[in-house]
């Protein structure tokens, strides 16, 4: 199919545009931008007068429950969550039931998401079996079967040696390790950063140095090793610092943020509220921003949804007994909207901002997206920035229908988003 997207403001922070233009799609890819190809003849027409045209959302966090927790969201709920989300790569963390620890496990997941035929899903391979931290996981194997990166998740490696023998074994082959900086002993347990919200609370607590004593000890193995590790979700302002220095350093490192953590802190916990129930918890005001600083600065590569969905059952008790999660897919771009408006809009807060959500979170997943280039895969998400939406239970596609946003109005409202060519969702009201 050969579309045609006019009238459109287009975003392309991988090509450095910020104008009105056009964009035609022939075969799957981006046939021009601008000016049309020579003798093309549109098959459809999208007429995206108001709306901003970006390139497909890159999300570097998004756990679709598939397979085991069924029960919580299914491939088929969060698919579409994503693509009316514009959203249209996706990576998925291992710690499924059973995990993605086999090449069987990971081409079925695979098999699963292309028959749907919406988002592309790119597995995170079990870094060890079962994520217990013991055995290395065949990763030549699952890097065959589809898997860009290897991840133990949540679940920290107790015996420093068998992190050593797989950054070792990363780096022979040129794989990523993806690692949530949380040290096993320090916080174990605990729900709350670790300040006077939790002590007021009564909330047992992780303090800041589980996750700087964490990196300390992943910056020397990557000196010893010089595998290429990316760092899940930093939280913290002393963490921050560290990644700066291991960056400076020349060390092959880089990092992400949830998109909660940009806007939220342990005060929004308020009197236990459990959607505000997250991993890593919310932390400081000073945290928060410093990792606005880093966003701005460079030293944070990306932004993720961290989307995890969660069932009634698991989320509505007690702080202390919730389950830890909340759905990010179809906010992820609203609320990094959100931080670009609150930045003053001044330096270019807007193309950095979309960046980080395509462009740069592209190339950290080592993935050919998050671009509009000519010859690009024709992933596109268009979306109305005036439109504002109050977040709902009843709005959201996904079947996790917890977050700490309810009830916050937030503007940008995507109208539609384009998967390898086709049109994988679009808004009922939308132009065409």
């Amino acid at each position: 199919m050969k579309l045609h997207i006019k009238n459109g403001h287009l975003i392309d922070p991988a090509n450095n545009v910020d104008a009105k233009k056009d964009v035609y799609i022939a075969d799957g890819k981006i046939a021009g931008v601008g000016n049309a190809p020579a003798g093309f003849a549109a098959d459809q027409t999208i007429d995206a007068s108001g709306l901003t045209v970006i390139p497909g959302l890159v999300d570097l966090s998004a756990r679709l429950r598939e397979p085991g927790y069924e029960y919580k969201a299914t491939l088929e709920s969060e698919m579409q969550a994503a693509v009316q989300g514009g959203v249209t790569s996706l990576i998925c963390p291992p710690d499924t039931d059973p995990v993605l620890d086999e090449p069987g496990l990971v081409e079925m997941l695979k098999h699963r998401a292309r028959l749907l035929n919406q988002a592309h899903v790119y597995p995170l391979g079990a870094l060890t079996i079962g994520l217990k931290g013991q055995a290395l996981t065949e990763m030549a194997e699952l890097t065959e079967a589809g898997c860009i990166g290897f991840s133990q998740a949540e679940e920290a490696i107790l015996d420093t040696n068998v992190l050593l023998r797989a950054l070792q074994y990363a780096k022979t082959f040129d794989y990523t390790v993806w690692l949530r900086p949380q040290d096993a002993h320090i916080g174990r347990g605990g729900i709350a950063h670790s300040g006077a919200v939790a002590s007021r609370l009564g909330l047992s607590s992780v303090p800041v140095m589980a996750e700087t004593i964490a990196l300390h000890t992943i910056f020397e193995l990557v000196r010893a090793t010089g595998a290429r590790v990316h760092l899940c979700r930093m939280s913290s302002a002393a963490g921050l610092d560290l990644v700066r220095q291991a960056k400076v350093a020349g060390l092959p490192v880089s990092c992400d943020v949830g998109v909660h953590h940009i806007h939220l802190t342990d005060m929004d916990i308020g009197f236990f509220d459990s959607n505000a129930r997250l991993v890593p918890p919310l932390r400081s005001q000073r945290d928060r921003d410093a990792i606005r600083q880093g966003l701005v600065d460079g030293t944070i590569d990306a932004i993720c949804s961290d989307h995890t969905p969660v069932d009634d059952d698991e989320k509505l008790l007690p702080f202390g007994e919730a389950s830890p999660g909340a759905t990010g897919l179809e906010l992820l771009l609203p609320l990094t909207l959100k931080w670009a408006e609150e930045s003053g809009g001044k330096d270019g807060a807007l193309l950095r901002a979309i960046g980080k959500i395509t462009a740069d979170a592209a190339q950290i997943a080592g993935l050919r997206a998050g671009s509009l280039g000519i010859g690009s895969a024709a992933d596109v998400c268009l979306f109305d920035p005036a439109a504002r939406w109050k977040v709902e239970a009843k709005a959201l596609a996904s079947q996790g229908k917890h977050t700490p946003f309810l009830g916050y109005e937030l503007a940008g409202q995507v109208n539609a988003t384009i998967v390898a060519g086709h049109i994988a969702w679009q808004r009922k009201t939308e132009r065409a």
